[in-house]
């Protein structure tokens, strides 16, 4: 069958049965529009992400993964799926606006093959006044049925965990995959230290991103903050005032710290969730994997051996991100009561894992 379509305005198509050539005008708009030079193949997509969970905090995810072009192809994977067609749509409606070619959807986990980094916000969620350690046991039982989907169709991901607990649900997930430790990643105090640095900024008067500073530990009520790193500019905040962060401190900059802790719970008190601060804090992190940007995050790791903790803990710490996952973890210097508050975090949450 020869094809003479698309020279000119709406030629026909010529084709011969046999003896007889009979003028073919079913030829489609496509068909006359385009000429095609060469059979494209179907290539699995270099920079895929996928997202599992499309409550609040997943697409806040993916709208700020997508709004930072991060990857050429978006899967969304629910249990619920009306609301994960719904959602997979209303971005799809947006795709004018954005450069991912391809969003997709399904409840089944074929959709995820071939990630190379799967973001995992599925599971149930936080109540208001409710811990997020008392999140754990209910997340569990979820994680046990993404995780093992997630290492069959995509066994050389990176899985960047973002459920509460997070430190405790990261363990979790690095245990069910078999994964090594470098490619099981908690968002952690990404999210805490932004929190930290905002208010630093609305304080001295200064952009969050000029103000530095790291909280470290458990992702909630343990956290730590590390005044001897506060400065701007380079210049130490403790210096200027060596009662900083301290109880005998006057202008008691320990009240940001204590901001940072409780803002969860008041947000969630208020609107009844957080979403849109840790989506854009995930689609940094993504961002730092996916473009080998090899830039400092304050993540969730296992720490065993670390600032005299001798448990199998994951906990924030400063760590080197990049295509591979966490490559090095920076050597903080902690005084005595930072490090004894970190080995206090990690024995609350070795109880709980070991449970």
């Amino acid at each position: 069958m020869s094809t003479a379509a698309g020279h000119g305005g709406g030629a026909a198509a010529v084709f011969t049965a046999g003896s007889r050539t009979v003028q073919n005008n079913m030829a489609s708009v496509k068909e006359q529009l385009v000429h095609n030079v060469v059979k494209e193949e179907h290539h699995a997509a270099q920079n895929k992400i996928t997202v599992v969970g499309v409550g609040a905090v997943g697409m806040a995810c993916a709208i700020s993964i997508l709004m930072k072009d991060l990857c050429d192809e978006l899967a969304l994977v629910d249990v619920i799926e009306d609301k994960l067609k719904g959602e997979m749509m209303d971005l799809q409606h947006g795709s004018l606006f954005l450069r991912t070619p391809k969003i997709t959807s399904s409840k089944d986990y074929s959709v995820t093959a071939n990630s190379k980094l799967v973001i995992i916000t599925a599971g149930a969620r936080q109540q208001e006044g409710e811990s997020r350690l008392n999140l754990v046991q209910r997340n569990v039982n979820i994680f046990k049925f993404i995780v093992p989907n997630i290492v069959k169709h995509s066994p050389d991901s990176m899985l960047l965990v973002v459920s509460n607990p997070v430190d405790v649900l990261t363990y979790v997930a690095w245990k069910i995959s078999g994964f090594p430790k470098h490619r099981v990643i908690g968002s952690g105090c990404n999210l805490d230290s932004a929190r930290f640095r905002y208010l630093m900024g609305e304080k001295l008067g200064i952009h969050s991103q000029s103000c530095h500073g790291w909280v470290i530990g458990e992702h909630g009520d343990s956290s730590v903050p590390v005044w001897n790193g506060v400065n701007v500019a380079g210049v130490c905040l403790k210096t200027l005032n060596p009662d900083l962060g301290s109880d005998a401190d006057k202008e008691n900059w320990k009240e940001l710290h204590k901001q940072v802790v409780d803002s969860a719970y008041e947000v969630i008190k208020l609107k009844g969730y957080t979403s849109w601060a840790i989506g854009l804090s995930v689609a940094d992190l993504a961002e730092t994997i996916m473009k080998n940007l090899r830039r400092v995050h304050p993540v969730s790791t296992m720490v065993k051996g670390m600032h005299g903790i001798h448990e199998d803990v994951f906990l924030s710490v400063p760590c080197i991100l990049g295509n591979q996952g966490i490559t090095d973890v920076i050597k903080m210097t902690l005084k005595a009561d930072e490090e004894e508050r970190l080995r206090k975090s990690s024995d609350t949450l070795w109880e709980i894992q070991k449970t």
